[in-house]
């Protein structure tokens, strides 16, 4: 198959990276990519469908620990780009093991959704699952990558080297809308390992972030504890980047923030000092009794 040329000059580096991925690509002859809506995942499926066309499709997963609002960005993309795509509902949900939040429940995550997606993949005709893991991830701990292994899924962008700074640029190249998003991270990241996860901590997570993004916070994670000893309840621990924090001097964006977090559910609600940082929520702490 002969390849298009890249759009706009690219670093030698990355412009031989992306020959690369678009001639690995070529080389699946088919192909359905395990689409989310961030970053990695849609310059994955526009690639794909770029080399492939129609013998590629993009599979989003949903369940309550996708944000509503994330499903619907990632549909109006792929539906921007003219990606083919399909909605694939998984049942982690189902899975105790999930639900208890073990250090690797991305591990029981991923291997519900390949388990949806390699049937589908093979009644439909692709031959190839790939997943965007990239070169960035390496050294990360990855529980999912133990489910892609057992599922046989690809991860082309990993295998070509490709950075996240690097997908970024070919994002931003290719006019995505994803080049500069923040990382993004299932709802159930929010809540600490080994407290569990339910559809109703998620609920409130998944409106808390809404109201803080409508407010224009950018980075920004909301942390979900249950508090023990005489403090009983919900605590939000919220998390922004260091350039936002000068936004918490404005005493009425505050005390718009707290009501409506207070209104759903949460007693506490606490800025943490360390700004946000990527990864999980660390293990549930239990303040003193009295």
């Amino acid at each position: 198959m002969s390849l298009p040329p890249p759009e706009s000059p690219l670093k030698p580096l990355t412009a031989d990276k992306y020959r690369g991925l678009r001639e690995l690509l070529a080389s699946y002859g088919s192909c359905v990519v395990a689409y989310s809506g961030g970053v990695d995942s849609v310059f994955l499926a526009q690639v794909a469908y770029k080399v492939l066309g129609d013998r590629s499709l993009a599979a989003i997963a949903d369940s309550p620990s996708l944000p509503r609002r994330e499903l619907q960005e990632a549909l109006d993309i792929a539906e921007r780009f003219g990606i083919p795509v399909r909605v694939v509902q998984t049942r982690e949900f189902n899975d105790p093991r999930y639900l208890s939040n073990p250090e690797n429940r991305c591990y029981f995550c991923k291997h519900a959704l390949f388990r949806e997606l390699e049937p589908m993949a093979r009644s439909l005709g692709f031959r190839v699952l790939a997943y965007g893991e990239n070169a960035s991830d390496v050294g990360d701990h990855r529980p999912g990558a133990k489910a892609a292994d057992e599922f046989q899924v690809r991860a082309p962008l990993k295998e070509l080297g490709l950075t996240k700074a690097e997908i970024r640029e070919l994002s931003a190249h290719l006019g995505l809308p994803t080049a500069d998003k923040p990382q993004m991270a299932c709802l159930s990241s929010r809540i600490p390992t080994g407290e569990a996860v339910t559809e109703e901590k998620l609920r409130m997570v998944e409106e808390a972030e809404a109201f803080l993004r409508d407010q224009g916070f950018y980075d920004l994670r909301v942390r979900h504890h249950e508090l023990g000893g005489t403090l009983k309840g919900h605590l939000a621990r919220i998390e922004v980047g260091l350039n936002e924090f000068q936004r918490w001097q404005d005493a009425a964006l505050r005390e718009s923030i707290l009501g409506r977090l207070k209104g759903l559910g949460y007693g506490w609600v606490t800025v943490d000092l360390n700004a946000y940082r990527r990864g999980p929520s660390p293990i549930a702490f239990k303040p003193p009794a009295g």
